[in-house]
């Protein structure tokens, strides 16, 4: 009966989960039908096959979905810096420096309180945000871009903070009232994710100021998508082997070791989904520091 258990379970992988999906049944027909009794009907099996073919459909490779989940409007606070017009921070703690004060981050850049920043893994990602007050707030939400973190003040003790550009605070407002909207100080808002879109923009790999042949680090610019990154990996151009980077603070990861020696492959996790992108030979052999290295890839919004 201990091979009819078996034979059993595998002919029923065989029928409903065909093709690609099987090694992935075939995993878990290994671990489980060692469990196999003597006493099992095949009434017994069929059902037993049934709950773990559910499941297998939920962590089957194939079936993942790489796309952020449905958001939904959620209540924040938020409020305003810099000129009443500006475009926000110079740099922040993401560590953009000047790109914050270019299209197509330009007026549209934010700072966030902890719970969002998340010590620097919230760096890049979207945000729609509206404000509620009829008599003087649009419908119209504006999309900002996570480039700075506002640790104190309306922004401690746990909340769901905004602080915008004045600019950004601006268009949350009806024709001819931004003015007045950025005199109530801070407001009620809601806010939900978005997915990041830079139109004719490829991602792009910063090397930072102080890279060496021993110390490499790299900020990630203009990823479509979640906009965030979970991990990143480098590869020389002798090696098949990915050497894995540690995240140092915002938005830039390194490693040390060496001499390290390009051109560079680089292959970057998202953090919200887990999409990964690998730009071959990005990083020239000839690399410099505070360079940016434009790949021919992105992510799908």
């Amino acid at each position: 009966m201990q091979r009819s258990c078996r034979q059993t379970f595998l002919l029923l992988s065989s029928l409903f989960f065909p093709g690609e999906v099987r090694p992935a049944v075939k995993f878990y027909s290994q671990t489980y039908t060692m469990q196999c009794q003597p006493e099992y009907s095949v009434s017994q099996v069929l059902t037993f096959f049934l709950l773990l073919a559910f499941k297998c459909s939920v962590v089957a490779p194939t079936q993942l979905n790489h796309q952020l989940p449905e958001p939904h409007w959620l209540p924040a606070t938020a409020t305003w810096y810099g000129s009443p017009d500006g475009d926000g921070s110079d740099g922040g703690a993401c560590g953009y420096g000047s790109l914050v004060d270019v299209k197509p981050l330009k007026a549209r850049v934010g700072a966030v309180s902890p719970v969002l920043f998340k010590n620097g893994g919230g760096c890049g990602v979207c945000y729609k945000v509206r404000c509620l007050d009829k008599s003087i707030c649009s419908r119209r939400a504006v999309t900002i871009i996570v480039t700075d973190e506002c640790p104190g003040g309306y922004c401690s003790n746990g909340r769901t903070h905004f602080d915008l550009s004045g600019s950004a605070f601006g268009r949350m407002a009806i024709a001819g009232e931004s003015g007045q909207l950025r005199n109530r100080g801070e407001l009620p808002v809601i806010y939900r994710r978005a997915p990041c879109k830079y139109p004719g923009k490829n991602i792009a790999f910063h090397v930072n100021e102080g890279s060496t042949d021993y110390w490499l680090s790299l900020l990630v610019e203009f990823e479509d998508g979640d906009g965030d990154v979970g991990s990143m990996h480098i590869r020389e151009a002798s090696s098949s082997e990915w050497l894995q980077m540690n995240h140092v603070w915002g938005a830039n990861w390194c490693i040390i070791g060496g001499p390290l020696k390009g051109p560079f492959s680089v292959k970057l996790t998202t953090l919200s989904t887990g999409r990964t992108l690998s730009a071959r030979a990005v990083i020239p052999t000839n690399w410099s520091p505070k360079a940016t290295y434009t790949s021919r890839l992105n992510f799908s919004p």
